[in-house]
């Protein structure tokens, strides 16, 4: 019976290699035509025969079905993530029990797209709790067990890892469109969601009474609404406020880029060559945590002052193509698109590999990879050999999608400090008077990004020192500050 059973395994063995083989080169070749956003529902862990969660009927504890989540019975093992990842974030935590008390947003309905993690769950329930309704901007990166622990509470979530292009607007969709509710805020992550209200809901746009933006991609869509004129109510920058700028966009992705890099492929860094395009926060984050690998850093950039930057952190500036052939891993992080082009891809050596630390997946163009010529092979989850004609293989993370949120996770404590950022924006514009905001896109004051500073400062045990009035006259400032100038 023992042998039976080991060519049982055996025969179990072999059937899986050819279903992937041959589905992944199907994909490659029925998809080549779709665009950037395109994702491989059926790539995600699960089973083929998995219902969609579109198809099933759940029901949480108080017989509320208002949400879509992967499996509801995974609740309880959800709200544990969200208990740990409380105990870093004891700002939001403390900013939570002062808004029990004053209920800033007492009567806001909000309408969130942002990242579904455990982090982000214990912002989302400071920003709105149960009179909100949550979907994901990143068709990998929720957390399931934590969207189950959310719909358990009563949030109106919809989302779940490994969503379809449909999928993902229908989530959006299902939050926007409701009967008798109507969103007065929108908080948003890479603009996904104010574009479909803007689009498709112009009558529930023109009623929002702000909007919170907090990434670079979301906040470059906010500016051209406002060039053109059709930004009808105001909109908070919250990624350019120093406290996401130099914070969530620096030390997270100084800490997370390595985390998802060894993570998906298990590569040693000590020698590498890799290039990043782009030096702005994301990337002075990148290079310094390679760099401290030993890893030879090489730096794309367009703006001289960040080339220059860059030269005087010690890393070659180059074009791409000077070194596209001899790199071992390439990373994007310019918040552009088509950095990495076909042509480039063609040119690299074999086995580099490709990543995006962007929030957007138009950095690398992948759709030029779903050709006939080109195989696609799922070699673990997030983890993509493109393999040419002539058996080269080029290693894709994450089909180009945020490699940090899609492949690792996330430093809790710097979250803490963007999530509280984001939470003061929320109250600031939903509390502000008639006037103060106009139909424009604005910085959170700097006072602001100064008290969310001082609220996570305790955690280090710091001890802030005070001016004297004598030293407060001779700078010109208050003594409570704030202490930068506004374009700080």
């Amino acid at each position: 019976s023992q042998q039976i059973q080991f060519a049982d395994d055996m025969q179990e063995f072999t059937k899986f290699p050819t279903k992937t083989g041959r589905r992944s080169l199907s994909r490659s070749i029925s998809q080549s035509s779709t665009d950037s956003y395109s994702s491989a529902a059926s790539y995600t862990d699960s089973s083929d025969d998995e219902v969609s969660p579109r198809e099933k009927q759940q029901t949480n504890s108080k017989g509320s079905s208002n949400f879509c989540v992967k499996n509801i019975k995974q609740a309880e093992f959800g709200r544990r993530e969200i208990e740990i990842a409380e105990q870093d974030m004891s700002a939001l935590i403390s900013l939570r029990k002062r808004a029990q008390g004053e209920k800033p947003l007492a009567g806001a309905k909000i309408v969130g797209c942002t990242h579904i993690t455990a982090q982000t769950a214990v912002s989302g329930c400071l920003a709105g709790g149960p009179g909100c309704r949550w979907s994901a901007c990143n068709i990998y990166s929720t957390q399931n067990e934590v969207a189950a622990a959310l719909a358990e509470a009563g949030v109106a979530v919809f989302a779940w890892k490994g969503e379809s292009e449909d999928d993902f607007w229908w989530c959006i969709d299902r939050c926007v469109n409701v009967d008798g509710w109507q969103a007065n805020m929108i908080l948003d992550d890479g603009g996904d969601l104010t574009h479909w209200v803007y689009k498709k809901y112009p009558s529930v746009f023109k009623k929002i009474r702000g909007i919170v933006e907090e990434s670079v991609t979301g906040v470059h869509r906010l500016y051209q609404l406002s060039k053109a004129g059709k930004l009808c109510v105001p909109a908070m920058n919250v990624n350019d406020s120093v406290t996401k700028q130099k914070f969530d966009n620096l030390y997270c992705c100084r800490e997370s880029i390595l985390d998802g890099l060894k993570r998906t492929t298990d590569v040693m860094f000590g020698g590498k060559q890799v290039v990043v395009c782009g030096y702005g926060e994301v990337g002075k984050g990148c290079c310094a945590a390679l760099k401290a690998l030993g890893a030879i850093v090489y730096v794309t950039e367009i703006d001289p002052i960040c080339a220059l930057q860059a030269c005087m952190d010690g890393f070659r500036v180059v074009k791409l193509s000077e070194v596209i052939r001899q790199v071992d891993v390439v990373i994007t992080c310019t918040g552009n698109k088509n950095v990495v082009t076909r042509e480039h891809l063609d040119r690299m050596k074999n086995s580099c590999i490709v990543c995006n630390m962007g929030h957007s997946n138009t950095e690398i163009d992948v759709t030029s990879l779903r050709t006939p010529e080109l195989t696609w092979e799922r070699v673990r989850s997030q983890v993509d050999h493109v393999i040419w004609p002539d058996g080269k293989r080029v290693v894709l993370l994450a089909e180009g999608r945020l490699l940090n949120l899609s492949c690792s996770t996330v430093p809790t404590f710097v979250l803490s400090i963007t999530a509280t950022t984001q939470a003061l924006a929320l109250i600031e514009l939903y509390n502000a008077p008639e006037g103060r905001y106009k139909q424009d896109v604005y910085l959170l004051p700097k006072k602001m990004d100064e008290y969310v500073a001082s609220l996570h400062l305790p955690s280090f045990d710091a001890h802030l020192t005070e001016l004297t009035d004598d030293q407060a006259k001779y700078l010109g400032l208050n003594k409570n500050g704030p202490f930068k100038p506004n374009y700080y």
